[in-house]
Protein backbone atom coordinates (compact mmCIF):
# COMPACT_ATOMS: atom_id res chain seq x y z
CA UNK A 1 0.00 0.00 0.00
CA UNK A 2 2.75 2.47 1.27
CA UNK A 3 4.43 2.26 -2.47
CA UNK A 4 0.76 2.57 -3.82
CA UNK A 5 0.75 5.78 -2.67
CA UNK A 6 3.94 6.61 -3.25
CA UNK A 7 3.44 5.97 -6.75
CA UNK A 8 0.20 7.85 -7.21
CA UNK A 9 1.97 11.04 -5.57
CA UNK A 10 4.57 10.67 -7.97
CA UNK A 11 2.52 10.27 -11.16
CA UNK A 12 0.34 12.93 -9.68
CA UNK A 13 3.30 15.55 -9.79
CA UNK A 14 4.44 14.77 -13.65
CA UNK A 15 0.87 16.26 -13.90
CA UNK A 16 1.01 19.57 -12.30
CA UNK A 17 1.98 21.77 -15.36
CA UNK A 18 -0.58 19.52 -17.34
CA UNK A 19 -1.72 22.53 -20.48
CA UNK A 20 -4.62 22.42 -22.19
CA UNK A 21 -5.51 20.49 -24.78
CA UNK A 22 -4.32 20.32 -28.02
CA UNK A 23 -4.50 17.83 -31.21
CA UNK A 24 -1.09 16.57 -30.70
CA UNK A 25 -0.14 15.70 -27.23
CA UNK A 26 0.11 12.96 -25.32
CA UNK A 27 -2.54 10.72 -23.87
CA UNK A 28 -3.53 12.60 -20.43
CA UNK A 29 -5.38 10.57 -17.67
CA UNK A 30 -7.07 11.78 -14.90
CA UNK A 31 -8.27 9.31 -11.86
CA UNK A 32 -10.74 10.89 -9.53
CA UNK A 33 -10.69 8.30 -6.47
CA UNK A 34 -14.29 8.95 -4.63
CA UNK A 35 -12.94 8.47 -1.13
CA UNK A 36 -9.17 7.70 0.06
CA UNK A 37 -6.54 5.18 -1.39
CA UNK A 38 -5.39 4.13 1.84
CA UNK A 39 -8.94 3.60 3.20
CA UNK A 40 -10.40 1.04 0.25
CA UNK A 41 -8.43 -1.93 -0.82
CA UNK A 42 -10.87 -1.53 -4.23
CA UNK A 43 -9.65 2.24 -4.66
CA UNK A 44 -5.96 1.09 -4.27
CA UNK A 45 -6.66 -1.47 -6.61
CA UNK A 46 -8.30 0.88 -9.58
CA UNK A 47 -5.27 2.74 -9.13
CA UNK A 48 -2.56 0.08 -9.11
CA UNK A 49 -4.18 -1.66 -12.60
CA UNK A 50 -4.60 2.38 -13.81
CA UNK A 51 -0.90 3.27 -13.39
CA UNK A 52 -0.21 -0.35 -14.50
CA UNK A 53 -1.52 0.25 -17.87
CA UNK A 54 -0.22 3.58 -18.44
CA UNK A 55 3.47 2.18 -17.19
CA UNK A 56 3.03 -0.58 -19.95
CA UNK A 57 1.88 2.18 -22.59
CA UNK A 58 4.82 4.40 -21.89
CA UNK A 59 7.53 1.63 -22.49
CA UNK A 60 6.21 1.04 -25.67
CA UNK A 61 7.06 4.92 -26.49
CA UNK A 62 10.92 5.54 -27.47
CA UNK A 63 9.62 9.34 -27.40
CA UNK A 64 8.87 10.66 -23.80
CA UNK A 65 7.16 13.88 -25.16
CA UNK A 66 4.69 11.43 -26.38
CA UNK A 67 4.06 9.44 -22.68
CA UNK A 68 1.00 9.11 -21.31
CA UNK A 69 -0.03 11.15 -17.99
CA UNK A 70 -1.62 10.06 -14.94
CA UNK A 71 -2.65 12.74 -12.57
CA UNK A 72 -4.74 11.24 -9.13
CA UNK A 73 -7.04 13.11 -7.22
CA UNK A 74 -8.45 11.89 -4.02
CA UNK A 75 -11.66 13.50 -3.48
CA UNK A 76 -12.20 12.29 0.14
CA UNK A 77 -15.21 10.87 1.44
CA UNK A 78 -17.99 13.82 1.40
CA UNK A 79 -19.97 13.08 -1.18
CA UNK A 80 -21.45 16.43 -1.82
CA UNK A 81 -18.12 17.76 -3.14
CA UNK A 82 -17.40 15.48 -5.40
CA UNK A 83 -19.58 17.11 -8.29
CA UNK A 84 -17.70 19.96 -7.85
CA UNK A 85 -14.55 18.63 -7.96
CA UNK A 86 -15.00 16.53 -11.45
CA UNK A 87 -16.50 19.92 -12.83
CA UNK A 88 -13.50 21.39 -11.89
CA UNK A 89 -11.19 18.66 -13.45
CA UNK A 90 -13.08 18.46 -16.66
CA UNK A 91 -13.03 22.28 -17.18
CA UNK A 92 -9.01 22.47 -16.64
CA UNK A 93 -9.33 20.84 -20.34
CA UNK A 94 -6.32 19.16 -19.10
CA UNK A 95 -7.65 15.54 -19.20
CA UNK A 96 -9.06 13.37 -22.33
CA UNK A 97 -10.23 10.97 -20.32
CA UNK A 98 -11.34 11.31 -16.22
CA UNK A 99 -11.48 7.56 -15.03
CA UNK A 100 -13.75 6.65 -11.41
CA UNK A 101 -15.17 4.49 -9.87
CA UNK A 102 -18.87 4.24 -7.87
CA UNK A 103 -21.85 3.72 -8.64
CA UNK A 104 -23.23 7.30 -7.88
CA UNK A 105 -21.19 8.45 -10.51
CA UNK A 106 -23.66 8.18 -13.55
CA UNK A 107 -25.67 10.65 -12.67
CA UNK A 108 -22.98 13.17 -11.49
CA UNK A 109 -20.76 13.38 -14.57
CA UNK A 110 -24.34 13.51 -17.42
CA UNK A 111 -24.72 17.28 -16.94
CA UNK A 112 -20.60 17.78 -16.69
CA UNK A 113 -20.56 16.19 -20.45
CA UNK A 114 -23.07 18.84 -21.59
CA UNK A 115 -20.91 21.15 -20.36
CA UNK A 116 -17.83 19.62 -21.91
CA UNK A 117 -17.82 18.09 -24.97
CA UNK A 118 -14.32 17.08 -25.18
CA UNK A 119 -13.99 15.33 -21.93
CA UNK A 120 -14.66 11.43 -21.65
CA UNK A 121 -15.42 9.73 -18.72
CA UNK A 122 -14.75 5.61 -17.59
CA UNK A 123 -16.25 4.21 -14.67
CA UNK A 124 -16.33 0.84 -12.58
CA UNK A 125 -18.59 0.11 -10.72
CA UNK A 126 -21.03 1.60 -12.19
CA UNK A 127 -23.67 1.31 -15.04
CA UNK A 128 -25.17 3.71 -18.03
CA UNK A 129 -25.80 3.50 -21.78
CA UNK A 130 -26.13 5.64 -24.29
CA UNK A 131 -24.01 8.55 -23.49
CA UNK A 132 -21.06 8.86 -26.14
CA UNK A 133 -18.99 10.51 -23.50
CA UNK A 134 -19.02 7.70 -21.33
CA UNK A 135 -18.11 4.01 -21.00
CA UNK A 136 -19.15 2.01 -17.48
CA UNK A 137 -17.97 -1.06 -16.48
CA UNK A 138 -20.72 -3.19 -13.86
CA UNK A 139 -19.75 -5.26 -10.99
CA UNK A 140 -21.84 -7.76 -10.74
CA UNK A 141 -21.76 -7.90 -6.88
CA UNK A 142 -24.59 -10.52 -5.71
CA UNK A 143 -22.21 -13.86 -6.08
CA UNK A 144 -19.82 -11.95 -4.24
CA UNK A 145 -21.94 -11.13 -1.21
CA UNK A 146 -23.70 -14.21 -1.59
CA UNK A 147 -20.62 -16.11 -1.07
CA UNK A 148 -19.34 -13.70 1.87
CA UNK A 149 -22.95 -14.26 3.68
CA UNK A 150 -22.72 -18.47 2.65
CA UNK A 151 -19.75 -18.22 4.72
CA UNK A 152 -20.52 -16.62 7.54
CA UNK A 153 -23.42 -18.93 7.68
CA UNK A 154 -21.21 -21.78 7.67
CA UNK A 155 -18.86 -20.58 10.31
CA UNK A 156 -21.31 -18.87 12.36
CA UNK A 157 -22.12 -21.15 16.30
CA UNK A 158 -24.71 -18.84 16.91
CA UNK A 159 -26.66 -18.52 13.38
CA UNK A 160 -26.47 -14.45 13.50
CA UNK A 161 -24.24 -12.76 11.51
CA UNK A 162 -23.64 -8.74 10.44
CA UNK A 163 -22.86 -6.57 8.42
CA UNK A 164 -21.47 -3.03 8.68
CA UNK A 165 -21.92 -0.40 6.10
CA UNK A 166 -20.35 2.51 5.88
CA UNK A 167 -23.43 4.10 4.72
CA UNK A 168 -26.32 3.62 2.74
CA UNK A 169 -26.76 3.69 -0.73
CA UNK A 170 -28.80 1.82 -3.55
CA UNK A 171 -26.12 -1.04 -3.64
CA UNK A 172 -25.68 -1.49 -0.20
CA UNK A 173 -29.97 -1.77 -0.22
CA UNK A 174 -30.92 -3.99 -2.84
CA UNK A 175 -27.53 -5.82 -3.36
CA UNK A 176 -24.54 -6.25 -0.87
CA UNK A 177 -26.73 -6.89 2.49
CA UNK A 178 -29.70 -8.68 0.61
CA UNK A 179 -27.37 -11.15 -1.19
CA UNK A 180 -25.32 -11.45 1.81
CA UNK A 181 -28.18 -12.44 4.41
CA UNK A 182 -29.27 -14.75 2.05
CA UNK A 183 -26.26 -16.72 1.44
CA UNK A 184 -26.24 -16.87 4.81
CA UNK A 185 -29.59 -17.90 5.43
CA UNK A 186 -29.24 -20.81 2.54
CA UNK A 187 -26.34 -21.83 4.65
CA UNK A 188 -27.57 -22.54 7.30
CA UNK A 189 -31.51 -22.44 7.82
CA UNK A 190 -32.20 -19.95 10.59
CA UNK A 191 -29.09 -18.09 10.26
CA UNK A 192 -30.15 -14.86 10.48
CA UNK A 193 -28.55 -11.36 9.19
CA UNK A 194 -28.36 -7.58 11.49
CA UNK A 195 -27.00 -4.56 9.10
CA UNK A 196 -25.85 -1.35 10.68
CA UNK A 197 -24.22 1.70 9.39
CA UNK A 198 -21.52 3.67 11.01
CA UNK A 199 -22.41 7.18 8.99
CA UNK A 200 -19.05 7.66 7.25
CA UNK A 201 -15.84 5.84 5.58
CA UNK A 202 -13.03 6.44 8.56
CA UNK A 203 -14.50 6.45 12.17
CA UNK A 204 -12.82 3.18 13.02
CA UNK A 205 -13.95 4.35 16.99
CA UNK A 206 -17.81 3.86 15.45
CA UNK A 207 -17.13 0.74 14.08
CA UNK A 208 -15.52 -1.03 16.88
CA UNK A 209 -18.32 0.69 19.03
CA UNK A 210 -20.55 -1.43 16.61
CA UNK A 211 -18.84 -4.35 16.29
CA UNK A 212 -19.47 -4.42 20.11
CA UNK A 213 -23.04 -4.28 19.98
CA UNK A 214 -23.15 -7.13 17.53
CA UNK A 215 -20.96 -9.02 19.83
CA UNK A 216 -23.58 -8.15 22.58
CA UNK A 217 -26.43 -9.20 20.16
CA UNK A 218 -24.95 -12.84 20.05
CA UNK A 219 -23.23 -12.21 16.49
CA UNK A 220 -20.15 -13.69 15.83
CA UNK A 221 -19.11 -13.42 12.23
CA UNK A 222 -18.87 -9.98 10.50
CA UNK A 223 -18.51 -8.21 6.99
CA UNK A 224 -17.32 -4.95 7.16
CA UNK A 225 -17.88 -2.64 4.34
CA UNK A 226 -16.58 0.52 5.83
CA UNK A 227 -13.56 1.88 5.02
CA UNK A 228 -11.18 2.73 7.11
CA UNK A 229 -13.44 1.92 10.06
CA UNK A 230 -13.01 -1.61 9.55
CA UNK A 231 -9.97 -1.18 11.42
CA UNK A 232 -12.11 -0.70 14.76
CA UNK A 233 -14.25 -3.64 13.52
CA UNK A 234 -11.16 -5.89 13.17
CA UNK A 235 -10.18 -4.95 16.49
CA UNK A 236 -13.17 -5.56 18.56
CA UNK A 237 -13.06 -9.09 16.53
CA UNK A 238 -9.87 -10.14 17.79
CA UNK A 239 -11.00 -8.82 21.53
CA UNK A 240 -14.14 -10.56 21.57
CA UNK A 241 -13.73 -13.36 19.75
CA UNK A 242 -15.52 -12.95 16.59
CA UNK A 243 -14.54 -13.98 13.24
CA UNK A 244 -14.56 -11.59 9.98
CA UNK A 245 -15.37 -12.12 6.16
CA UNK A 246 -13.57 -9.53 4.35
CA UNK A 247 -14.50 -7.95 1.18
CA UNK A 248 -12.12 -6.65 -1.95
CA UNK A 249 -9.11 -7.77 -1.02
CA UNK A 250 -6.97 -10.66 -0.07
CA UNK A 251 -6.35 -9.36 3.70
CA UNK A 252 -5.62 -12.60 5.73
CA UNK A 253 -2.52 -10.77 6.47
CA UNK A 254 -4.38 -7.82 8.41
CA UNK A 255 -5.63 -10.43 10.67
CA UNK A 256 -4.83 -13.93 10.59
CA UNK A 257 -7.43 -15.99 12.59
CA UNK A 258 -10.20 -13.80 12.68
CA UNK A 259 -10.18 -13.35 9.31
CA UNK A 260 -11.97 -16.46 7.71
CA UNK A 261 -12.44 -15.26 4.11
CA UNK A 262 -11.76 -13.28 1.80
CA UNK A 263 -13.80 -12.48 -1.78
CA UNK A 264 -12.84 -9.79 -4.07
CA UNK A 265 -13.45 -8.18 -7.16
CA UNK A 266 -10.67 -7.75 -9.72
CA UNK A 267 -10.31 -4.17 -9.91
CA UNK A 268 -7.32 -4.32 -10.59
CA UNK A 269 -7.32 -6.40 -13.75
CA UNK A 270 -10.38 -4.34 -15.18
CA UNK A 271 -8.73 -1.05 -14.39
CA UNK A 272 -5.75 -1.68 -16.39
CA UNK A 273 -7.86 -3.93 -19.11
CA UNK A 274 -10.21 -0.92 -19.75
CA UNK A 275 -6.77 1.79 -19.24
CA UNK A 276 -5.11 -0.42 -21.83
CA UNK A 277 -7.62 -0.42 -24.29
CA UNK A 278 -8.86 3.20 -23.75
CA UNK A 279 -4.69 4.03 -25.02
CA UNK A 280 -5.37 2.25 -28.06
CA UNK A 281 -8.49 3.87 -28.92
CA UNK A 282 -10.31 0.79 -28.54
CA UNK A 283 -13.02 1.85 -25.67
CA UNK A 284 -16.91 0.85 -26.90
CA UNK A 285 -18.09 4.40 -25.80
CA UNK A 286 -21.89 5.08 -25.00
CA UNK A 287 -21.94 1.26 -23.55
CA UNK A 288 -21.75 -0.37 -20.36
CA UNK A 289 -20.22 -3.83 -20.06
CA UNK A 290 -21.28 -6.37 -16.97
CA UNK A 291 -18.81 -9.16 -15.39
CA UNK A 292 -18.89 -11.69 -12.85
CA UNK A 293 -17.23 -14.50 -11.36
CA UNK A 294 -18.25 -16.24 -14.39
CA UNK A 295 -15.92 -13.99 -16.48
CA UNK A 296 -13.23 -14.38 -14.27
CA UNK A 297 -13.74 -10.97 -12.38
CA UNK A 298 -14.23 -12.33 -8.90
CA UNK A 299 -11.79 -14.04 -6.96
CA UNK A 300 -12.28 -16.01 -3.65
CA UNK A 301 -9.19 -17.21 -2.36
CA UNK A 302 -9.17 -20.39 -0.84
CA UNK A 303 -5.76 -21.23 -1.13
CA UNK A 304 -4.04 -18.90 1.75
CA UNK A 305 -2.44 -20.55 4.79
CA UNK A 306 -4.51 -18.99 6.90
CA UNK A 307 -7.79 -19.85 5.70
CA UNK A 308 -6.56 -23.52 5.45
CA UNK A 309 -5.66 -23.22 9.56
CA UNK A 310 -8.13 -21.04 10.38
CA UNK A 311 -11.43 -22.78 8.80
CA UNK A 312 -12.22 -26.60 8.98
CA UNK A 313 -11.95 -28.64 6.06
CA UNK A 314 -15.69 -29.85 5.62
CA UNK A 315 -16.93 -25.75 5.39
CA UNK A 316 -13.74 -25.10 3.04
CA UNK A 317 -15.45 -28.36 0.79
CA UNK A 318 -18.76 -26.39 0.54
CA UNK A 319 -17.40 -23.15 0.18
CA UNK A 320 -15.53 -24.86 -2.59
CA UNK A 321 -18.60 -26.43 -4.00
CA UNK A 322 -20.28 -23.46 -3.39
CA UNK A 323 -18.10 -21.23 -5.90
CA UNK A 324 -17.60 -23.99 -8.51
CA UNK A 325 -21.44 -23.70 -9.08
CA UNK A 326 -21.86 -20.29 -9.31
CA UNK A 327 -18.53 -20.15 -11.89
CA UNK A 328 -19.68 -23.19 -13.40
CA UNK A 329 -23.59 -21.81 -13.91
CA UNK A 330 -24.83 -24.95 -12.37
CA UNK A 331 -26.31 -22.10 -9.54
CA UNK A 332 -27.41 -19.21 -10.46
CA UNK A 333 -28.93 -16.19 -7.93
CA UNK A 334 -32.12 -14.04 -8.88
CA UNK A 335 -31.87 -11.42 -10.59
CA UNK A 336 -33.13 -9.46 -7.41
CA UNK A 337 -34.72 -10.16 -3.85
CA UNK A 338 -38.40 -9.37 -3.41
CA UNK A 339 -38.16 -7.18 -0.20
Amino acid sequence: MKKLLALCAGIALLCVGCAKKSADRAPAIALFITGIIADSPAYAHLAAGTAAAVDEYNAAIADEKQHATLYVMEAGTNQAEWASKLTALAASGAYDVIISSNPALPELVAPICQQFADVKFILFDASAEGNPQLYTVSYDKRDQAYISGYMAGLFSRTHKVGLIAAQEYPIMNTVLYPYFAKGAADAVPGTTADFRVVGNWYDAAKGAEIARAMHDANIDVILPICGGASQGVIATAREKGMHIVWFDENGFEKAPGVIISCCMTKHEFAAQETTRAYLAGETPWGTVRSVGLREGYLSYFDDNPAYIETVPQDIREKMAALVAALRDGELTLPQRLDD
